[in-house]
């Protein structure tokens, strides 16, 4: 059995060492890993095969096939059992993981820059001369005669006498006499003696007693009983019964429907465009340019009688327009290609659900109730009170006093004077006059006149008149011009252009792979071991059972 199990691991080690030489590292650890795995499960086969039907526990160690001594059928004294427990050494693999490096190829694109030759064309106008025939007008201006009749005023003077009435003013002048008396005032000088009288002061000093009463104030604390009537309150506690309503919750389960929606994945593929294409080499023709050139006409010999011998005459010369052949231009197009790709999807579709929730209702009912209630009632019964209050009175004891005073007396003495005051006296005199007042009188006297008017009277005349009237006579004259008209010519211009050409550069890019090692791990297992009893043992012990 261990030199089976070591052929199989020899051959897993050549094999290995085969896989190690070609370049799919990823394909020789898979390999690996499925010669691993076949080991156990051959090592448990060949055990199978290897025990008989009949063999007991412990992979045949033990069998009933020897218990008989005698070849007869067995029976259980004969096959008798001895059990005992044996440690014993057993193999079990462990995958152990081991991390490694691999390396993969990645290609990333790399632009180099190219110089290629192009040609484009461009259009270049020229102008070529071409005459046409352009009809002028030409313009003259003739005269004709034209009779027209024309009203020529007459003017005419003429003259009317008109009779008119004018008041005319007529003044007149006459007088009066006013009467009307003036005051004439009369002045007069008088002259008289005034006596008057001048009191002069004389002043003298004076002492006299003054007495006076003076109120001294006495003050006497007196007491005396006031009555007075106090509210006292008195407090009643009385006893009422209110109603009121309560509303009383009552609580009732009830069960409702509540719907929720739940996001369920869904798998599906579809197509996706993927732009890509390819780079193509398209040839293009390009026409040559066309050139001028000078061809000559082929000549000719001519005798010419002078000199007596022939003589060539070359042909005439002339410019020839020639096209020059075309040419190929190469030149790379990106061709793109759209290509479609199956990739997994994942949409979610929501689905809605319902489940039963359970809740509670509250209800408020209404509910009467009466209680009795206690409130103090507030009643003021008056009381009599008597209290001393303290007063001072206040008396006032008149007392006589006396004082010396001094003052100054003024004395007026009388004092007789005399003085000439002079004074004029007007008298107004009355005196009569007289008067004489100048005035006009207007009288309006009616006057009639005789005025001659001169006036004007225009008269309408006839005249018949001829005058000359011009007008234009066009006369379309032949002319021949000239115009240049423009004509376009692709005209090749040489350039060069740098293109960005890309390529692949490979690269290995390092990424790391786990995988399992199987491991061999050695480890005792206590085993049960029943094996029978020998022969001979059984002999002596029947023996020893017969004895």
């Amino acid at each position: 059995m261990v030199g089976f199990v070591v052929a199989i691991k020899s051959r897993t080690i050549r094999e290995e060492k085969k896989v190690t030489t070609s370049s799919h590292v990823v394909k020789r650890g898979d390999l690996r890993m499925k010669i691993l795995l076949m080991i156990p499960m051959l090592t448990i086969a060949l055990i199978g095969l290897s025990v008989d039907a009949a063999t007991a526990t412990y992979c045949g160690a033990a069998s009933y096939r020897h218990c008989a001594a005698r070849g007869g059928p067995a029976d259980y004294s004969d096959c008798r059992q001895q059990c005992h427990t044996v440690m014993k050494k057993c193999r079990k693999v462990v995958y152990e993981q081991q991390q490694y490096t691999c390396y993969k190829k990645v290609y990333d694109r790399v632009y180099d820059e190219k110089t290629i030759n192009c040609v484009r064309h461009v259009c270049e106008t020229r102008y070529r001369e071409c005459p046409y025939t352009v009809c002028k007008p030409v313009y003259e201006t003739r005269y004709r005669n034209v009779n027209y009749t024309v009203c020529k005023p007459v003017w005419e003077t003429r003259t009317k006498k008109v009779c008119h009435t004018v008041c005319k003013p007529v003044y007149e002048e006459r007088t009066r006499k006013v009467c009307y008396t003036v005051n004439v005032p009369t002045w007069e000088t008088k002259t008289r003696k005034i006596c008057y009288t001048v009191n002069k002061p004389v002043w003298e000093t004076r002492t006299k007693n003054i007495c006076y009463t003076v109120r001294i104030p006495k003050w006497e604390t007196k007491t005396r009983t006031v009555c007075y009537t106090v509210c006292k309150p008195v407090w009643e506690t009385r006893t009422k019964k209110v109603c009121h309503t309560v509303c009383k919750p009552v609580y009732e389960k009830r069960e409702r429907k509540v719907c929720y929606t739940v996001c369920k994945p869904v798998h599906y593929t579809k197509k996706i465009k993927v732009c890509a294409g390819h780079w193509e080499t398209q040839v293009t023709e390009c026409p040559g340019p066309v050139i001028k050139k000078v061809i000559q006409e082929p000549g000719c010999w001519v005798w010419d009688p002078c000199c007596c011998r022939c003589r060539y005459v070359p042909g005439k010369c002339r410019v020839v327009e020639c096209q020059c052949p075309p040419r190929k231009v190469c030149r790379k197009v990106w061709v793109p290609e759209v290509k479609y790709k199956t990739i997994n999807c994942v949409r979610y579709e929501r689905k809605v659900c319902t489940k039963t929730v359970p809740y509670t209702v509250c209800r408020m009912v209404p509910e009467q109730q009466t209680r009795t209630i206690n409130y103090r009632v507030c009643r003021m019964v008056p009381e009599q009170c008597t209290k001393t209050q303290t007063y001072r009175v206040c008396r006032y004891h008149c007392e006589p006093r006396t004082k010396t005073v001094t003052y100054r007396v003024c004395r007026m003495c009388p004092e007789q004077r005399t003085k000439e005051l002079t004074y004029r006296v007007c008298q107004m005199r009355q005196e009569q006059r007289t008067k004489t007042i100048h005035y006009r009188v207007c009288r309006m006297v009616p006057e009639t006149q005789t005025r001659t008017i001169t006036y004007r009277v225009c008269r309408m005349e006839k005249k018949c008149c001829t005058k000359q009237v011009p007008y234009r006579v066009c006369r379309m004259v032949t002319e021949t011009r000239t115009r240049k008209v423009p004509y376009t010519v692709s005209k090749p211009v040489h350039y060069t252009k740098t293109v960005c050409v890309p390529r692949c550069v490979s690269r290995c890019v390092p990424y790391t792979v786990t995988r399992c090692v199987p491991r061999v791990v050695c480890e005792k297992v206590p085993v049960k071991v029943c094996c029978p009893i020998p022969c001979c043992d059984r002999v002596n012990t029947s023996s020893k059972c017969c004895s």
